[in-house]
Protein backbone atom coordinates (compact mmCIF):
# COMPACT_ATOMS: atom_id res chain seq x y z
CA UNK A 1 0.00 0.00 0.00
CA UNK A 2 2.92 2.17 0.23
CA UNK A 3 3.91 1.90 -2.76
CA UNK A 4 0.95 2.56 -4.12
CA UNK A 5 1.19 6.10 -1.91
CA UNK A 6 4.67 6.57 -3.75
CA UNK A 7 2.89 5.96 -7.11
CA UNK A 8 0.22 7.82 -7.20
CA UNK A 9 1.84 10.91 -5.08
CA UNK A 10 4.16 10.70 -7.87
CA UNK A 11 1.39 10.61 -10.63
CA UNK A 12 -0.07 13.79 -8.98
CA UNK A 13 3.62 15.66 -8.78
CA UNK A 14 3.97 14.79 -12.41
CA UNK A 15 1.07 15.81 -13.71
CA UNK A 16 1.82 19.03 -11.92
CA UNK A 17 5.13 19.56 -13.38
CA UNK A 18 3.89 18.83 -16.72
CA UNK A 19 0.48 21.32 -16.07
CA UNK A 20 3.19 23.88 -17.15
CA UNK A 21 3.14 23.09 -20.42
CA UNK A 22 0.41 21.03 -21.11
CA UNK A 23 -3.37 21.53 -20.25
CA UNK A 24 -5.40 18.81 -18.14
CA UNK A 25 -7.28 17.38 -20.76
CA UNK A 26 -4.07 16.45 -22.60
CA UNK A 27 -2.59 14.73 -19.46
CA UNK A 28 -5.44 12.62 -19.27
CA UNK A 29 -5.76 11.59 -22.57
CA UNK A 30 -1.79 10.42 -22.21
CA UNK A 31 -2.30 8.67 -18.71
CA UNK A 32 -5.18 7.19 -20.15
CA UNK A 33 -3.50 5.65 -23.32
CA UNK A 34 -1.05 4.02 -21.49
CA UNK A 35 -3.16 2.62 -19.08
CA UNK A 36 -5.55 1.20 -21.71
CA UNK A 37 -2.54 -0.69 -23.69
CA UNK A 38 -1.85 -2.67 -20.47
CA UNK A 39 -5.80 -3.69 -20.13
CA UNK A 40 -6.01 -4.62 -24.20
CA UNK A 41 -2.65 -6.99 -23.63
CA UNK A 42 -4.68 -8.60 -20.98
CA UNK A 43 -7.94 -8.84 -22.65
CA UNK A 44 -5.79 -10.73 -25.23
CA UNK A 45 -4.26 -13.34 -22.78
CA UNK A 46 -7.30 -13.87 -20.85
CA UNK A 47 -10.63 -12.96 -22.42
CA UNK A 48 -13.58 -11.22 -20.31
CA UNK A 49 -15.21 -13.37 -17.68
CA UNK A 50 -18.82 -11.93 -17.22
CA UNK A 51 -22.16 -11.38 -17.89
CA UNK A 52 -22.96 -8.03 -18.65
CA UNK A 53 -25.82 -5.90 -19.10
CA UNK A 54 -25.91 -2.83 -17.75
CA UNK A 55 -24.24 -0.67 -21.14
CA UNK A 56 -25.61 2.77 -19.74
CA UNK A 57 -23.93 2.28 -15.83
CA UNK A 58 -20.89 1.01 -17.77
CA UNK A 59 -20.44 4.11 -19.95
CA UNK A 60 -21.72 6.15 -16.64
CA UNK A 61 -18.92 4.88 -14.24
CA UNK A 62 -16.39 5.83 -17.52
CA UNK A 63 -17.65 9.36 -18.10
CA UNK A 64 -17.78 10.01 -14.39
CA UNK A 65 -14.50 8.50 -13.57
CA UNK A 66 -12.57 11.29 -16.58
CA UNK A 67 -14.24 14.29 -15.08
CA UNK A 68 -12.84 13.01 -11.80
CA UNK A 69 -9.35 12.90 -13.05
CA UNK A 70 -10.01 16.36 -15.22
CA UNK A 71 -10.98 17.80 -12.19
CA UNK A 72 -8.16 16.05 -10.16
CA UNK A 73 -5.27 17.13 -12.14
CA UNK A 74 -6.73 20.62 -12.71
CA UNK A 75 -6.78 21.13 -9.10
CA UNK A 76 -3.32 20.32 -8.48
CA UNK A 77 -2.26 23.11 -10.98
CA UNK A 78 -4.27 25.61 -9.32
CA UNK A 79 -4.95 24.86 -5.96
CA UNK A 80 -1.15 22.78 -5.23
CA UNK A 81 -0.20 19.23 -4.51
CA UNK A 82 -1.12 18.53 -0.91
CA UNK A 83 -4.71 21.02 -0.77
CA UNK A 84 -6.22 18.98 -4.14
CA UNK A 85 -5.06 15.42 -2.71
CA UNK A 86 -6.67 15.92 0.85
CA UNK A 87 -10.17 17.32 -1.29
CA UNK A 88 -9.64 13.81 -3.32
CA UNK A 89 -8.93 11.88 -0.39
CA UNK A 90 -12.22 12.78 1.76
CA UNK A 91 -13.99 10.63 -0.86
CA UNK A 92 -15.03 7.77 1.55
CA UNK A 93 -17.25 10.48 3.15
CA UNK A 94 -19.07 11.08 0.28
CA UNK A 95 -19.12 7.77 -0.49
CA UNK A 96 -20.61 6.73 2.86
CA UNK A 97 -23.31 9.47 2.47
CA UNK A 98 -24.02 8.51 -0.89
CA UNK A 99 -24.75 4.74 0.00
CA UNK A 100 -26.58 5.96 2.82
CA UNK A 101 -28.92 7.66 0.30
CA UNK A 102 -29.11 5.91 -2.83
CA UNK A 103 -28.50 1.70 -1.94
CA UNK A 104 -29.99 2.13 1.33
CA UNK A 105 -26.69 0.89 3.56
CA UNK A 106 -27.19 1.60 7.25
CA UNK A 107 -24.08 3.75 8.68
CA UNK A 108 -23.45 3.28 12.60
CA UNK A 109 -22.78 5.73 14.99
CA UNK A 110 -19.14 5.70 14.50
CA UNK A 111 -19.54 5.91 10.95
CA UNK A 112 -21.82 9.07 11.28
CA UNK A 113 -19.31 10.31 13.56
CA UNK A 114 -16.50 10.12 11.07
CA UNK A 115 -18.67 11.57 8.51
CA UNK A 116 -19.46 14.62 10.72
CA UNK A 117 -15.56 14.59 11.84
CA UNK A 118 -14.76 14.36 7.63
CA UNK A 119 -17.25 17.29 6.73
CA UNK A 120 -15.48 19.48 9.74
CA UNK A 121 -12.63 18.79 7.86
CA UNK A 122 -13.91 20.32 4.60
CA UNK A 123 -15.17 23.19 6.26
CA UNK A 124 -11.26 23.52 7.80
CA UNK A 125 -9.70 23.19 4.16
CA UNK A 126 -12.63 24.89 2.06
CA UNK A 127 -12.57 28.83 3.57
CA UNK A 128 -13.50 31.68 2.06
CA UNK A 129 -10.74 33.34 3.53
CA UNK A 130 -8.17 31.65 1.66
CA UNK A 131 -6.48 33.53 -1.26
CA UNK A 132 -7.37 30.93 -3.80
CA UNK A 133 -10.56 32.10 -4.96
CA UNK A 134 -13.58 30.06 -3.77
CA UNK A 135 -14.16 28.63 -7.47
CA UNK A 136 -10.71 26.76 -7.36
CA UNK A 137 -11.68 24.79 -3.95
CA UNK A 138 -15.32 23.95 -5.34
CA UNK A 139 -13.44 22.52 -8.40
CA UNK A 140 -10.99 19.96 -5.58
CA UNK A 141 -14.17 19.31 -3.60
CA UNK A 142 -15.92 18.46 -6.89
CA UNK A 143 -13.35 15.35 -7.16
CA UNK A 144 -14.00 14.08 -4.30
CA UNK A 145 -17.90 14.27 -5.25
CA UNK A 146 -17.31 12.60 -8.25
CA UNK A 147 -14.78 9.77 -7.12
CA UNK A 148 -17.35 8.67 -4.76
CA UNK A 149 -20.16 8.58 -7.22
CA UNK A 150 -18.02 6.52 -9.05
CA UNK A 151 -16.82 3.92 -6.47
CA UNK A 152 -20.58 3.70 -6.27
CA UNK A 153 -21.25 3.04 -9.64
CA UNK A 154 -18.65 0.27 -9.56
CA UNK A 155 -20.23 -1.33 -7.30
CA UNK A 156 -23.39 -2.00 -8.47
CA UNK A 157 -20.94 -2.92 -12.16
CA UNK A 158 -19.08 -5.38 -10.34
CA UNK A 159 -21.59 -8.05 -10.18
CA UNK A 160 -22.25 -7.87 -13.84
CA UNK A 161 -18.21 -7.62 -15.48
CA UNK A 162 -15.02 -8.00 -15.23
CA UNK A 163 -12.82 -5.83 -13.51
CA UNK A 164 -10.88 -5.06 -16.30
CA UNK A 165 -13.92 -4.27 -18.48
CA UNK A 166 -14.63 -1.89 -15.69
CA UNK A 167 -11.07 -0.29 -15.96
CA UNK A 168 -11.26 -0.42 -19.61
CA UNK A 169 -14.65 1.74 -19.96
CA UNK A 170 -13.22 4.08 -17.31
CA UNK A 171 -9.70 4.17 -19.76
CA UNK A 172 -11.76 4.73 -22.80
CA UNK A 173 -13.54 7.67 -21.75
CA UNK A 174 -10.08 8.94 -20.56
CA UNK A 175 -9.56 8.97 -24.19
CA UNK A 176 -12.46 9.56 -26.43
CA UNK A 177 -13.24 12.97 -23.74
CA UNK A 178 -9.91 14.39 -23.91
CA UNK A 179 -10.11 14.02 -27.82
CA UNK A 180 -13.22 16.40 -27.84
CA UNK A 181 -12.07 18.17 -25.24
CA UNK A 182 -9.23 19.34 -27.08
CA UNK A 183 -11.25 19.56 -30.37
CA UNK A 184 -13.65 22.18 -28.57
CA UNK A 185 -10.81 24.01 -27.31
CA UNK A 186 -9.84 24.49 -30.94
CA UNK A 187 -12.85 26.26 -31.56
CA UNK A 188 -14.46 27.51 -27.83
CA UNK A 189 -12.43 30.02 -25.61
CA UNK A 190 -15.33 29.70 -21.98
CA UNK A 191 -13.78 31.90 -19.86
CA UNK A 192 -13.79 29.31 -16.27
CA UNK A 193 -13.99 25.87 -17.83
CA UNK A 194 -10.10 25.31 -18.20
CA UNK A 195 -10.65 22.08 -16.47
CA UNK A 196 -13.14 20.68 -19.34
CA UNK A 197 -11.63 22.44 -22.09
CA UNK A 198 -7.71 22.46 -23.89
CA UNK A 199 -5.38 22.25 -26.41
CA UNK A 200 -3.84 19.65 -27.92
CA UNK A 201 0.46 20.29 -27.62
CA UNK A 202 2.73 17.84 -29.13
CA UNK A 203 5.71 16.88 -26.87
CA UNK A 204 8.75 18.04 -28.12
CA UNK A 205 11.86 17.02 -26.11
CA UNK A 206 12.58 13.65 -24.76
CA UNK A 207 11.94 14.84 -20.88
CA UNK A 208 8.14 15.85 -22.28
CA UNK A 209 7.77 12.51 -23.51
CA UNK A 210 9.44 10.40 -21.07
CA UNK A 211 7.20 12.26 -18.78
CA UNK A 212 3.56 11.59 -20.88
CA UNK A 213 4.77 7.58 -20.76
CA UNK A 214 5.66 7.69 -16.93
CA UNK A 215 2.13 9.63 -15.87
CA UNK A 216 0.32 6.19 -17.51
CA UNK A 217 2.80 3.46 -16.44
CA UNK A 218 3.24 4.71 -12.74
CA UNK A 219 -0.20 5.38 -12.38
CA UNK A 220 -1.21 1.33 -13.68
CA UNK A 221 2.16 0.07 -11.07
CA UNK A 222 0.34 2.19 -8.21
CA UNK A 223 -2.93 0.30 -9.20
CA UNK A 224 -1.58 -2.79 -9.16
CA UNK A 225 0.68 -2.09 -5.69
CA UNK A 226 -3.40 -1.20 -4.78
CA UNK A 227 -5.42 -3.94 -5.79
CA UNK A 228 -2.16 -6.54 -4.17
CA UNK A 229 -2.65 -4.44 -0.35
CA UNK A 230 -6.46 -5.51 -0.89
CA UNK A 231 -5.66 -8.85 -1.42
CA UNK A 232 -3.56 -9.81 1.01
CA UNK A 233 -4.78 -7.44 3.75
CA UNK A 234 -7.80 -6.32 5.17
CA UNK A 235 -9.51 -3.62 3.23
CA UNK A 236 -9.95 -1.04 6.14
CA UNK A 237 -6.44 -1.61 7.17
CA UNK A 238 -5.09 -1.04 3.72
CA UNK A 239 -7.17 2.56 3.10
CA UNK A 240 -6.31 3.52 6.39
CA UNK A 241 -2.69 3.60 5.44
CA UNK A 242 -3.47 5.40 2.03
CA UNK A 243 -3.98 8.11 3.82
CA UNK A 244 -0.55 8.86 4.10
CA UNK A 245 -1.07 10.12 0.21
CA UNK A 246 -2.10 13.25 1.81
CA UNK A 247 1.02 14.09 3.82
CA UNK A 248 3.66 12.39 0.78
CA UNK A 249 1.93 14.24 -1.59
CA UNK A 250 2.17 17.24 0.20
CA UNK A 251 6.06 17.36 0.96
CA UNK A 252 6.31 16.79 -2.94
CA UNK A 253 3.62 19.88 -3.39
CA UNK A 254 6.42 21.87 -1.10
CA UNK A 255 9.28 20.27 -3.13
CA UNK A 256 7.65 21.71 -6.32
CA UNK A 257 7.23 25.08 -5.28
CA UNK A 258 3.64 24.96 -3.25
CA UNK A 259 3.28 27.34 -0.42
CA UNK A 260 3.07 25.84 3.42
CA UNK A 261 0.01 25.19 4.50
CA UNK A 262 -1.80 27.87 7.23
CA UNK A 263 -2.62 25.81 10.70
CA UNK A 264 -6.45 25.66 9.92
CA UNK A 265 -5.45 23.53 6.76
CA UNK A 266 -3.50 21.55 8.80
CA UNK A 267 -6.10 20.95 11.03
CA UNK A 268 -8.59 20.21 8.24
CA UNK A 269 -5.93 17.52 6.65
CA UNK A 270 -5.99 15.88 10.09
CA UNK A 271 -9.77 15.58 10.28
CA UNK A 272 -10.32 14.60 6.70
CA UNK A 273 -7.70 11.62 7.74
CA UNK A 274 -9.09 10.91 11.12
CA UNK A 275 -12.82 10.81 9.39
CA UNK A 276 -11.46 9.53 6.24
CA UNK A 277 -9.48 6.26 8.34
CA UNK A 278 -13.03 5.57 10.73
CA UNK A 279 -14.80 5.59 7.69
CA UNK A 280 -12.78 3.30 5.79
CA UNK A 281 -12.84 0.65 9.69
CA UNK A 282 -16.25 -0.30 8.31
CA UNK A 283 -16.71 -3.98 7.68
CA UNK A 284 -14.98 -4.88 3.88
CA UNK A 285 -17.25 -5.13 0.70
CA UNK A 286 -17.29 -7.95 -1.95
CA UNK A 287 -16.45 -5.16 -4.05
CA UNK A 288 -13.12 -3.78 -2.06
CA UNK A 289 -10.93 -5.70 -4.68
CA UNK A 290 -13.07 -3.82 -7.35
CA UNK A 291 -12.44 -0.13 -5.56
CA UNK A 292 -9.00 -0.95 -5.28
CA UNK A 293 -8.19 -1.76 -9.06
CA UNK A 294 -9.66 1.49 -10.14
Amino acid sequence: MLGAVVCFGTVGAMAKWLSRDFDTVELVFFRNLVGAAFVLVSMLNRPFEQTGGRPWLLVFRGVIGTLSLYLYFYAVHILGLGAATTYQYSYPIFLAVLSWLFVGESLSRREWLAVFIGFGGILFVFRPDLTAPLGHHAIGLSNAVFTAIAYLSIRQLSTFYDTRAIILSFMLSGILMPIASMLAGEYLSIEGFGFLIGHFVWPTTATQWGGMLALGIIAMLGQYCLTIAFTYDKAGRVASIGYTNIIFASLLGLWLGDPFPEALTLVGMALIIGGGVLVSLRPPKRSSKVEADL
